[in-house]
């Protein structure tokens, strides 16, 4: 379950930087909170995904792991585009 792995790993990253983006949104620009505000939709699809592929009563494909990890890594690009406008 090597990718399960890389999953986890991914959205925990994934909240340290969403938390970190949090504490700077006050001084944030519209722009740059409309766009945490689309985040934070895909944010709460991964933890919902996680928290799925978490329980191990329920059985989770490779296929599906890997269409969630390609939603955290799109976050993850949303998240650093948003940090980059925030740190200029």
């Amino acid at each position: 379950m090597e990718m399960k792995a890389e999953f986890d790993k991914l959205v925990e990253k994934l909240k340290v930087e969403r938390d970190e983006i949090n504490l700077k949104m006050h001084l944030a620009s519209m722009d740059a909170r409309e766009e945490f505000a689309k985040a934070e939709i895909k944010w709460g699809q991964v933890k919902n995904t996680a928290s799925k592929i978490a329980d191990d009563a329920v059985e989770t494909s490779e296929e599906y792991i890997a269409k969630a990890k390609i939603v955290g890594e799109e976050l993850k690009e949303t998240y650093n585009r948003i940090a980059k406008r925030l740190s200029e």
